[in-house]
């Protein structure tokens, strides 16, 4: 349980603020040379009655920078059993008696009782509406001039987070705690296995990350072990992760350092933990947990973009492109662009950009062809597990068609067999499992010529059945997964001749001038 107030510029002097809109809005944004942004700092506190107060203080610094065009200080106190309640309410009392800093806007959070530093983050993120965000620890080590830094990375390179290094050369430390250094270094050297990165300083406080994909990770820790867990799940959601160094007054426990060797076991155990979870997306309508499970299935993602790749052209647009399980073995191309409608997937879409400059990201609807890239002819549209999720499926049909330039082709995956919808379908919102027979009569309803229909992944049939009708699963484990991966081969080759019904259909629709939904009509090959 816990309380919350706030006091600052935005509720005294009515200042409009610019707060966070998606994330992909933001990237744009730094694409135009974007010179600031907005921040938000959360600041766990817990018995630090001596040291908040100036600590609290020192983040008027950011108010001086240019870079920073509002500072929202979001302050956590953790159950405090001193007298820190009373050092926090005479700085807003010091606050309230001053001039008003037009940059920044106050929020007071108390915790009814200790929860440790991972709740008391999560609760500063239910609070955030800025563009990014970053920790502040309630103490006198870190020094936030510091911050100001970290933003600039953001700003000149298009990250998703940055990290302060208390390790790297260019920053001073105190000289202190040998045996804690190492023990830093360690689970640095662990957690940068796990996340195939070169950090230097893991355990690091000061972490700025963008506030959309930080309020897109599910938190699950609630001690210090929230650490290695944030810098895993950046990290498995491919997230861009920069380190500048900064400066670090290490405190003697004398002076009130509170963590403990325990706290290193503890991190040592999140490091093993998190590197065998897939529990990196939030809950979501989209089964972005699904999603993100059948990225341990590379080689079944190849197997799918393998059956198609006779069919895609050079100039293509992917429909509900995901994560880009897909797209990845498509391209390159011509011109590629990689579509969807949520925006954390878009978010990682972008950072796949980097490399692909041929590569396009936005945001599209597949029922609403005025969210369609305008102004672009493609010869492909690719559309997996897509239509199977709208109402509309002709509507979203007819939009792909009105995309394709005359002779283009749509290549449109859809789950097969009515019989086996499930728990499984209902989790990731599918509305329908298609029949062949239904999914040619909604194909040249639209205007399509059905020019063939292949069926996909018979052996998958038993594990949907089993998973979806039989034990009411709503997701598939981690070792299934890993099964797939390791069978796909065989199943690629025993595809053809099972006498099982497909789990998918894959239609390729050619779309000819001057066909209307009337006039589509022609001898379907099926395969």
């Amino acid at each position: 349980m816990s309380t919350t107030s706030v006091t600052g510029a935005s509720e005294k002097a009515g200042l409009p603020r610019r707060v966070a809109g998606t994330s992909i809005a933001f990237r744009e944004g730094l694409e135009k040379q974007r010179t600031n942004a907005t921040l938000s700092v959360i600041v766990p506190a817990y018995n630090e009655q001596f040291l908040i107060e100036t600590s609290l203080a020192r983040l008027r610094v950011l108010g001086e920078s240019p870079l920073l065009e509002l500072i929202k200080v979001i302050v956590v106190d953790d159950g405090s059993s001193d007298g820190t309640a009373e050092a926090i309410q005479r700085f807003r009392a010091a606050l309230e008696s001053e001039e008003v800093d037009r940059k920044f806007f106050w929020v007071w959070v108390r915790h009814e009782k200790n929860s440790g530093k991972g709740a008391a983050i999560r609760t500063g993120l239910s609070h955030v509406d800025t563009e990014l965000v970053v920790i502040h620890d309630a103490d006198l080590e870190y020094h936030p001039r510091d911050l100001v830094k970290m933003v600039e990375v953001i700003l000149a390179e298009d990250a998703d987070a940055v990290f302060g290094s208390r390790f790297m050369a260019g920053g001073y430390k105190r000289a202190l705690f040998f045996r804690h250094a190492l023990g830093n270094k360690l689970l640095t050297f662990l957690c940068d296995i796990v996340c195939d990165l070169n950090l230097t300083d893991m355990e690091t406080c000061y972490k700025m990350v963008r506030a959309d994909l930080l309020k897109s990770i599910p938190l699950e820790s609630s001690t210090f072990d929230v650490e290695p867990e944030l810098a895993i799940k950046l990290a498995k959601r491919g997230s861009r992760i920069f380190e500048i160094a900064i400066s670090y007054s290490g405190r003697t426990y004398n002076e009130g350092k509170k963590i403990k060797w325990t706290d290193g076991v503890r991190a040592l155990w999140a490091i093993l933990y998190y590197a065998a979870s897939d529990r990196i997306y939030s809950d979501d309508e989209n089964g972005g947990e699904i999603l993100e499970r059948l990225n341990r299935a590379p080689r079944f993602n190849r197997w799918m973009a393998d059956t198609i790749l006779p069919y895609v052209g050079d100039r293509v647009l992917e429909i509900g492109a995901g994560t880009g399980n897909i797209s990845v073995h498509l391209m390159p191309r011509s011109i590629y662009w990689a579509t969807d409608v949520n925006k954390h997937y878009l978010d990682y879409l972008v950072t796949m950009r980097t490399t692909r400059p041929y590569m396009r990201v936005a945001y599209t609807d597949a029922t609403d062809a005025e969210t369609y890239p305008s102004g672009q002819s493609f010869d492909t549209v690719v559309c997996f597990n897509v239509v199977e999720h709208v109402q509309d499926d002709l509507g979203a049909l007819r939009s792909i068609r009105s995309a394709l330039a005359d002779g283009g082709r749509a290549i449109i995956l859809v789950p097969c067999g009515p019989g086996l919808y499930g728990t499984l379908d209902e989790v990731l919102g599918h509305h329908r499992r298609y029949t062949v027979d239904q999914l040619t009569a909604v194909a040249k309803q639209a205007g399509f010529r059905v020019e063939k229909l292949l069926k996909f992944n018979r052996p998958g049939v038993i594990a949907w059945w089993l998973n979806g009708r039989v034990l009411h699963r709503k997701t598939f484990g981690l070792g299934q997964i890993r099964m797939l991966n390791f069978l796909t081969p065989i199943f690629r080759l025993l595809d053809p001749w099972l006498p099982l019904p497909p789990l998918s259909i894959i239609a390729i629709l050619r779309k000819e001038e001057g066909r209307t939904g009337s006039a589509a009509s022609a001898a379907v090959g099926i395969e």
